[in-house]
């Protein structure tokens, strides 16, 4: 006990909770980052709504949760292989964009429904949405990581993505149902519109990749996963994780009204308890930011894969509600852990693709998951299938703890695999000279270089006295 106490307090360099937020490039992000979030909730309501409204059928809207799940997870490394050799203020700009002109076409859809056009629309959006949140964490982590912030505005970043995923349903089902689904995705595209100028408005630091062609940089991504053994079997267990995580997703309205015996409310309840407490658990990880990651990895997984076999045995929604909040805790924490040990495993130049991995690697489980839970509770029910899901987070955690357990978790020392590579092959196989460096300026602020040049300047606080 003494020494998992010790474990929680360990202290590593990060700065203030509230440090990150004195920079307005932070703040921009975070923004957009955030409504990001909020947007994609508005696309995970509405269309399914469409979809079923016009068919009728639980094939058609399953084949949309399938579409925009694996497709993305195919998509998403390669695209961000093509976009991180530009600048992110254009890069970023270009995808909200396009994720406006997306939702644009949809809303025309409405009116003129086919099913395999909103698939395929909605699968791009997955592409280019994932994609966003690949290049944003780069762009954060070459920020912040110089000055040792780099928790800090994971923590806050963290609680924007689950305020998001807590607020966005509540807000898209209120907007579907009080002005209709086309107005609600044209609300959605100028939403887009506004974070492309808000992203656009001021540079953003740029960890350059280095110089090839696309095929050759994105082998090299995957080689440098291939080659760094805490990293790659990180992802391996999250990849895995989210299978069991993402199972009961398609059947917990099932649950809800044919298990519990409850109605819509009702599972709206389930919904938002898990939501806030997600949030928790952001505010939580905000708390103990300087904590031991593998520590908060497995004390967080353990807590979701126990509320998964309680959900099952929940006797009434009241019961259920109070264990999904202890559930979405977990959830929080395990999100920007995760997020967060990936970044810190990861060099700058390989941030974007290292993160796109990640992204691709949740979507594919997450797919996987829906395939999963629905045959088990077509079969067998409802709370069998939360029973194999909370037993199956178990067993991987099981397996995830032994096979990590004595590696180092920094891009360091003892990252090469059974490959036999040393850091000089790998980085010529790479072709990487690239590197970030931070110089300090005279008012103690970081000033981000790339290749030589200046990226961003952060204001001072003589600068800028307002803080947000």
């Amino acid at each position: 006990m003494q020494k998992l106490s010790r474990g929680l307090r360990e202290e590593s360099e990060v700065g203030e909770l509230s440090a990150p937020l004195r920079r307005p490039t932070f703040r921009r992000l975070a923004l957009t980052y955030t409504f990001n979030e909020v947007a994609e909730w508005w696309a995970v309501i509405a269309l399914p709504i469409l979809v079923f409204d016009q068919t009728g059928s639980a094939l058609a809207t399953t084949a949309l949760f399938l579409g925009t799940q694996f497709v993305p997870a195919l998509l998403v490394p390669a695209f961000v292989v093509r976009a991180e050799r530009t600048p992110p203020r254009f890069a970023l700009a270009a995808i909200y964009c396009g994720e406006a002109a997306a939702f644009g076409v949809l809303a025309l859809l409405v009116d003129h429904f086919s099913l395999v056009a909103v698939v395929a629309v909605a699968a791009i959006d997955g592409t280019l949405s994932r994609g966003g949140r690949s290049i944003t964490r780069a762009v954060v982590a070459t920020l912040l990581e110089p000055t040792g912030e780099l928790r800090s505005g994971n923590a806050i970043l963290n609680i924007g993505f689950t305020g998001g995923a807590a607020g966005g349903p509540a807000l898209a089902g209120i907007v579907a149902a009080g002005l209709g689904l086309q107005t609600a995705l044209l609300i959605g595209a100028l939403s887009f519109v506004v974070m492309a100028i808000v992203v656009f408005a001021g540079p953003l630091p740029h960890a350059e990749p280095e110089a090839g062609r696309w095929s050759e940089r994105f082998r090299a991504g995957l080689a440098y996963v291939a080659a760094r053994v805490p990293l790659r079997r990180l992802l391996m267990a999250l990849g895995a994780t989210f299978i069991f995580f993402a199972a009961v997703l398609p059947i917990e309205v099932i649950y809800v009204k044919e298990t519990l015996g409850s109605g819509d409310a009702g599972y709206g309840a389930l919904l938002s308890s898990w939501g806030i407490g997600m949030v928790l658990g952001s505010v939580v990880f905000a708390g103990l930011r300087k904590a031991r990651l593998p520590l908060l990895l497995m004390y967080s997984t353990l807590v979701m894969g126990v509320s998964y076999l309680g959900l099952g045995a929940a006797p009434t929604i009241i019961a259920a509600c109070g264990i999904s909040v202890v559930g979405g805790l977990g959830n929080g924490i395990l999100w920007v852990c995760a997020v967060s040990a990936i970044q810190e495993m990861t060099r700058s130049t390989m941030q974007a693709r290292v993160m796109s991995v990640f992204e691709s690697v949740v979507a594919a489980g997450t797919g996987m998951g829906f395939v999963v839970g629905g045959l088990v509770a077509a079969g067998h029910g409802p709370r069998t299938t939360f029973y194999i899901a909370g037993l199956g987070v178990l067993v991987v955690l099981a397996a995830a703890i032994r096979s990590l357990a004595g590696t180092p978790w920094t891009r360091g020392e003892g990252a090469i695999g059974p490959s036999g590579l040393d850091e000089a092959a790998e980085s010529d196989m790479l072709k990487s000279g690239d590197q970030i460096e931070s110089n300090i300026g005279d008012q103690g602020e970081p000033l981000t270089h790339v290749g030589g040049a200046p990226v961003e300047e952060e204001e001072s606080d003589s600068q800028n006295p307002r803080r947000s």
